[in-house]
């Protein structure tokens, strides 16, 4: 046998030994660990919703029976939750209940959203309903919080709310319109844009009949967020000019952090602003 014969050989032999020894496919499905799904028929919407949710570190053991918790609420459950429940697998950042919210059952995924979380109508939209936020948000406070906060040991002085792109104007519109209903916002990459960047219009509706603004708000841009690097719209410099606006208020009581993060783009900001925004609570704002 020549040396080249014997090589293939010897590798053919290994290949298949390495074969056999590889992973075979099971039946079971991979869970995320001390998570559950629940369903709720919304009054408010006339549809189904699914919340999942996801318990920190340490919330079953007895000695911490008499302990509550801050809750941490998503939309676009089904890609949101699962990035939070990656960024809060270590136990330095395992401290909230997570709460995702789904779209609408039996609907198109970015038609329930398109409409949910829209504040309101924008009839440029041709291919989606608009405006069904101002109804989402009394579904999230008459039902969603309701039952997580009869069900978990949820601290309601410790709310969060977080979004993604329309997820992250969403909450803009809910911090100058609802303030109250969350402690602490974490927006990534918002689409402060939506219908003519009308989010202005609600800040200096806000600024007209307020001198304060009790939240904790932590906003994050990718910096490739721009047409430059082939973005549509100018997340970067709304996100610039909406901060500067804020801050230029001089709002009493309200804590910005905010982030042009490098290297990110519409698609890959939210796991690392999500990262960072609850690190500055935990660490900046909560002290631990």
């Amino acid at each position: 046998m020549t040396k080249s014969i014997a090589f293939i050989f010897s590798f053919l032999v290994a290949l298949n030994s390495t074969a056999s020894e590889a992973p075979t496919k099971t039946a079971e499905v991979f869970t995320i660990y001390k998570s559950d799904v629940f369903s709720i028929n919304s009054e408010v919407l006339n549809r189904k919703y699914e919340l999942y949710i996801k318990l920190p570190f340490g919330y079953t053991d007895e000695e911490n029976q008499e302990n509550s918790y801050p809750v941490l609420y998503l939309n676009d459950g089904p890609y949101t939750f699962k990035v939070a429940a990656g960024v809060t697998h270590y136990r330095s950042m395992d401290k909230a209940i997570v709460v995702g919210i789904s779209f609408a059952q039996g609907e198109n995924g970015q038609a329930s959203r398109v409409r949910d979380l829209t504040p309101v109508t924008d009839k440029s939209w041709v291919k989606f309903t608009t405006g069904g936020a101002p109804d989402y948000l009394e579904f999230i406070e008459e039902e969603v919080i309701p039952f997580i906060e009869k069900n978990y040991r949820a601290d309601p002085e410790k709310r969060i709310l977080s979004g993604q792109s329309l997820g992250g104007s969403f909450g803009a519109w809910v911090l100058l319109t609802k303030p109250q209903l969350f402690s602490s916002y974490i927006l990534t990459s918002p689409s402060l844009w939506y219908k003519d960047d009308v989010i202005f219009e609600f800040e200096e509706k806000y600024a007209k009949q307020h001198n304060s603004l009790n939240v904790n708000l932590f906003i994050a841009t990718g910096a490739l967020e721009t047409p430059e690097n082939s973005t549509r719209e100018n997340l970067v410099d709304d996100h610039q000019r909406f901060v500067a606006r804020l801050r230029a208020r001089n709002y009493k009581n309200i804590r910005i952090g905010d982030e042009i993060v490098s290297g990110t783009d519409h698609f890959s900001t939210f796991p690392v602003g999500l990262a960072k925004g609850l690190r500055w609570i935990y660490q900046d704002i909560w002290g631990h």
